[in-house]
């Protein structure tokens, strides 16, 4: 499923135009991505919450030439599911 197939099963559940749908998902998107880049979590019952961690610096491989590289260490983005997200898959 891509983002506008998603928007048209918001639309369709809830009863709603596209237009309204693509807003409220970009609402709650945006409200997620803010929330991250603050350094925040997100934790939507049943669903799962989203995280930063933080990914330590280390040494990687060029896979051309085989030669070293210096990898920075950086901030990146988690999601572990809940476990109603998990019974369902299962």
């Amino acid at each position: 499923m891509n983002k506008t197939e998603l928007i048209e099963h918001i639309a369709q559940q809830a009863d709603i135009s596209k237009a309204a749908a693509g807003r409220a998902l970009e609402a709650v998107l945006g409200g997620v991505s803010a929330t991250l880049r603050k350094g925040g979590s997100v934790s939507l019952l049943g669903f799962g919450t989203f995280a930063v961690s933080t990914r330590a610096a280390r040494e990687g491989r060029n896979p051309r030439t085989g030669e070293p590289v210096k990898i920075k260490k950086a901030k990146v983005p988690k999601f572990r599911p809940g476990k109603a997200l998990k019974d369902a898959v299962n």
